[in-house]
Parts: C-alpha cells; structure tokens; sequence
C-alpha cells in the first residue's frame, strides 16, 4: 500500500471526525457569543488537535499490543478487534509504528507552543493535559482504560468533549466561559458513548487479558443498561442547552439523530455475540458525528443572522 493509505490505515484517520466537530465547536461558540474569529489561531488548533487524536490512536494500539490485550483479542474466536492490526498482524516494525506514533505528539506539541505563544500560556494546560491523558489511558502505570471504575470513560468525555470545546474557545477568545463547558457535553457523552459501546465488541478477550473496562466490570447485560443511560443523558444534555440558550433552538434537530441506536438497542438481547454489536457501535459514531456537526451549523447560521441584523 502506498504511504497515505498505510498512515491512514495505522493511525485509524476515520474516527477523526470525533475530535475536529468539538474544535469546530469552540470555535463558532466564541465567534457566535464573543464575536471573533481567528482564522490562523483556528488552523493551528485544528491540525493540533487532529495530531493529538492521532496519536492517542496509535499509542493506544502500541501499549495494547504490548500487554497482549490486542493478541488475546485476535487469537478469541468470535471477538472483533478495533485495533489497527499493523502490530498484531506483524505489518509492521514496533520501533517504526513508534516513530511514527511520537512524530505524531511532537506535531501536537508543536501547534500547542504556537498557540500558547499567540493565544496565551494557558493553551499549555490543554497540551499537556491531552497528551498525558492520551497517553496514559493504556500505558503504565495509571493505563485509565484498563481500570474499569469509569475513569476511563471520564478520561473520554474530557479529552473529546471538554477539552477540544474550551481550548479552541479559550484560543479564539483568550478566556475561559461556562457556554462552552455546557455546549462540551452532548459530543463529550456522545463520544464518551462510541468509546464505551466498543468494548462489547471484545470485552471477554479483554477479560481474558486482565483488561478491566467498564463492560468486563458491570457485564454485558448490566453495561448495555449504562449504555443506554448514557445515550439518553447525552440527549437531555442537548436540551438543556438550547434551554439555557447556549444553543438556538433549531439546534434541537439534532436530536433525531438518536434515533438509529436507540432502533439498535431494541434489536440487542442481554446477552448477544461480538458481531451483533458492529451496528451499535455504527450507530454511535454516526450520532456524535451528526449530532456535533448538526449544533455547529446550527451556531453557524446564528452567528451569520445575528452579524447580519446587526
């Protein structure tokens, strides 16, 4: 495969979508509340962000494959594996995945200290609080993911919710505000959702290899209720936006894009095999992405009526 197939391959490209809609986030809440917009400041969050999403994908893979969790999961009859199969399957080298993997942080890193340069030191505390959580949600000795009493799910709604919408406002605005802490929460919980929904898809692999998520913990019956909570939290949390005004109230359009998983979880049982559960997990990521992307044209075409009237 050529260069650009095999990075995008390796470094999952396709769930970028559930860390840049969140940036885009920040971005049209401070252009629609504060009136601004910088495009070079916004550029560089975007390129940051998405290397830092990256990269929290492929050193996920990497501490995986080294505590074996990845080749419990391909060695499982039945079990689905969402790794990116270059370590497990022997495609590559690990010092060359590796390379790549930390060339992905040093980018990130980059973009931080410019930001911090233009936007002000704090865009440092969003820097290093991405790359430790990135980093430590599977490596020792904190390995958030292998825990199983939610923090990773909490390391998730930080790192994909708050963060990328309070640091992208904060770069455009030079200060911090409770509208894009409450705007965080529906993607924060919807992309907290498709992290937790993905573990069905090999949690007794997971099991078997000590990983203790939050579904090899509450088991599968029990994990598909909390996902279910999860799910509708996310959506009242839309509500309550547009409720509070952080959100117009066309934005509540968004709110049809539950109607897929909700549709997949009444096809689910309480106990169901690894396969059952790809549309779930399809039926999630469409939702954060839809959602998301609905609430920030719903931003958009605010702030471009309101400049217009003014």
């Amino acid at each position: 495969m050529n260069k650009w197939t095999f990075f995008k391959k390796a470094s999952r490209f396709g769930v970028i979508p559930v860390m840049i809609v969140p940036v885009v986030l920040g971005a049209l809440g401070a252009f629609v509340w504060e009136d601004v917009f910088h495009p070079f400041l916004f550029i560089l969050t975007f390129i940051g962000a998405a290397a830092a999403h990256l990269f929290s994908n492929m050193v996920n893979d990497l501490w995986d494959y080294r505590s074996g969790a990845d080749m419990e999961a391909k060695n499982t009859p039945g079990v689905i594996t969402t790794n990116s199969g270059f370590l497990s399957g022997g495609l590559i080298s690990e010092r060359r995945f590796a390379l790549l993997t930390w060339g992905l942080l040093l980018l990130a890193v980059l973009c931080g200290a410019a930001l911090a340069f233009y936007a002000g030191w704090q865009v440092l505390w969003f820097v290093a609080g991405g790359a430790l959580l990135a980093y430590f949600y599977v490596a020792p000795p904190l390995r958030f993911g292998y825990r199983g009493k939610g923090y990773s799910e909490l390391a998730i709604f930080v790192a994909f919710g708050l963060m990328p919408v309070l640091g992208s406002y904060f770069v455009q605005t030079g200060h911090f505000g409770i509208k894009p802490v409450l705007l965080s929460l529906p993607v924060g919980l919807l992309t907290t959702l498709l992290l937790f929904n993905h573990h069905f898809l090999h949690w007794s692999a997971d099991k078997q290899a000590g990983k203790q998520t939050l579904v090899v913990v509450l088991g599968e019956a029990r994990a598909l209720v909390f996902s279910r909570i999860l799910l509708y939290t996310a959506y009242v949390s839309l509500v309550v936006c547009v409720g509070i005004g952080v959100l117009p109230v066309y934005a509540l359009l968004a709110l049809l894009t539950a109607i897929r998983p909700i549709g997949v979880y009444r096809g689910l049982k309480r106990h169901n095999a690894s396969p059952a559960y790809l549309p779930l997990m399809g039926a999630s990521r469409q939702a954060s992405i839809r959602c998301g992307t609905i609430m920030a044209a719903a931003l958009l075409i605010q702030g471009l009526v309101g400049n217009y009237w003014s």
